[in-house]
C-alpha cells in the first residue's frame, strides 16, 4: 500500500498491510509548528518519513467570527514603564479589551472576557453569517490553499483542514477561572454565543467541504471545555452538539474527521461515539492523562480509529533502544485493532537534541518494522 492508501484505510476502519506511523509534521509552514523541510534539526527525520510514515499537511484557513462593524484593533505602546500589546474590539460603542504588560521580567495578561457582563457584551457582538461575505474572504485565501495542495506529493498522505469550533474564541479570550464559573452560573448564556458562532462555522465548513478541498478535518475544540475544568455534562452542552454537526456534515461529503483531545479522556470517552469522528488523537496514559489504549478500546471497540500514543516528552529523555520497546509495547497494546501509531505532540521547538532526533529517527524504524503486522 501506498502512505496515502495506508492512511485512508486506517481511519475507515479498513485493512493495512501494516500500522500507519504519522509523526504530526505537516508538509508546509504552520504558525505552530517548526518548517520541518528546511530546519535542520527535523530535515534528517522528515527524509526518513517519506520512506515509512503517512503525512496529513494540516492548514488553517480561516474567516472573521464577527461581522465586518465590529471593529477588531491591535495597539502596542509604552505607558509608565510598561510595554504593551492591547487588542480592542468595539461595536457600537461598546467595547472588549485584552492587554499584556510587561516591565523586566513581570508579565501581567487581561483577557477579554473576565466577567459574566463582558460575556453580555460579546453577546451584543454581531457574527459573521453571511454567506457571501464569508466565501469573498476565503476566496481570497483559497487561492494559496489549493496552491498548497497542489503541491503536495498526494502519495505522502492527505490534505487535512483545521476550521476551528465555536467553543474555540471563548477557551481562548477567556480568564479561565471565569469560564469555569460561567459553566455553573451561567452557561445558558455561554450557549447562546455558540449557537450563533455556529451559524459562522456552518458556512466555513460548507465552503470547503462542496468544494472538495480536503479529504480530513481535524477538530480540535473538545479538549477545552472538558473536566476537570468543566463537568461531564458541561462538555455535553458547549461541545458535543457542535462537534457533531459538524461531522455529520463532513461524512455527508464523503470525508474524514479526526478530533484532537489531550488530558483526561476517560470519563468523556464515550461522549466521542456520540460525535462520531472516524479517528480520535490522542488516548493518554497516566501520569499524563487516565486512560491506556486496552482501556479505551473497551469503550470505543472498532467504532473509531484511536491514534497515539508515544508521549513527547519520551522523545527527549529515552534512549533509542527504549523507544523501539515502548513502540513495540504499544504495537502490542493495539495488535488486530484501528491505530494509527503518533506522538502526542507535533514539532514546535526549533532546537532539539541529537538525541530527540536519534529517537524521530527510531521510532519511525520500530513502527515500520514492527507494524508489519497491520492494524486491523
Amino acid at each position: 500500500m501506498t502512505p496515502r492508501e495506508r492512511l485512508l484505510a486506517a481511519l475507515r476502519g479498513q485493512p493495512v498491510d501494516r500500522v500507519p506511523v504519522w509523526l504530526l509534521f505537516p508538509y508546509h509552514p504552520t504558525g505552530y509548528y517548526v518548517d520541518v523541510r528546511t530546519n535542520p534539526c527535523y530535515v534528517p527525520i522528515f527524509e526518513k518519513s517519506k520512506q515509512c510514515a503517512v503525512m496529513l499537511d494540516r492548514r488553517s484557513p480561516r474567516a472573521p467570527l464577527f461581522a465586518p462593524d465590529v471593529t477588531d484593533q491591535h495597539q502596542e505602546g509604552t505607558e509608565a514603564g510598561w510595554r504593551f500589546n492591547r487588542r480592542v474590539l468595539s461595536y457600537r460603542g461598546r467595547q472588549l479589551v485584552s492587554e499584556t504588560r510587561c516591565r523586566g521580567t513581570e508579565v501581567r495578561v487581561k483577557k477579554l472576557l473576565e466577567s459574566e457582563a463582558d460575556l453580555d457584551t460579546l453577546l451584543t457582538f454581531p457574527v459573521n453569517d453571511d454567506p457571501r461575505r464569508v466565501a469573498a474572504t476565503l476566496d481570497r485565501q483559497a487561492v494559496r490553499y489549493f496552491a498548497e495542495r497542489d503541491e503536495f506529493p498526494l502519495e505522502y498522505g492527505a490534505m487535512m483542514l483545521d476550521l476551528g469550533e465555536p467553543i474555540g474564541f471563548l477557551y481562548h479570550n477567556t480568564n479561565l477561572e471565569e469560564y469555569a464559573l460561567w459553566s455553573l452560573a451561567c452557561s445558558d448564556k455561554v450557549v447562546a454565543f455558540l449557537d450563533r458562532a455556529m451559524r459562522h462555522y456552518r458556512l466555513e465548513y460548507e465552503y470547503w467541504l462542496k468544494r472538495a478541498a480536503a479529504d480530513v478535518y481535524f477538530l480540535v475544540g473538545s479538549e477545552l471545555a472538558a473536566p476537570p475544568m468543566v463537568s461531564r455534562e458541561t462538555f455535553q452542552r458547549w461541545i458535543v452538539p457542535y462537534a457533531r454537526e459538524l461531522i455529520t456534515m463532513i461524512h455527508a461529503h464523503g470525508k474524514l474527521a479526526i478530533q484532537h483531545y489531550h488530558g483526561q479522556i476517560k470519563q468523556i470517552l464515550p461522549d466521542f461515539l456520540t460525535m462520531g469522528p472516524d479517528a480520535l488523537h490522542t488516548i493518554e496514559s497516566p501520569p499524563t492523562g487516565n486512560c491506556t489504549l486496552p482501556e479505551a478500546f473497551e469503550v470505543v471497540g472498532d467504532r473509531m480509529t484511536l491514534i497515539g500514543n508515544i508521549q513527547y516528552d519520551l522523545f527527549r529523555s529515552l534512549t533509542p533502544a527504549q523507544m523501539r520497546e515502548e513502540v513495540g509495547r504499544v504495537l502490542a497494546e493495539t495488535r488486530g485493532r484501528r491505530f494509527i501509531l503518533s506522538p502526542t505532540a507535533g514539532p514546535y521547538e526549533e532546537q532539539i537534541p541529537q538525541r530527540q532526533i536519534d529517537n524521530y529517527l527510531a521510532f519511525l524504524a520500530a513502527g515500520w518494522e514492527l507494524g508489519n503486522r497491520g492494524s486491523t
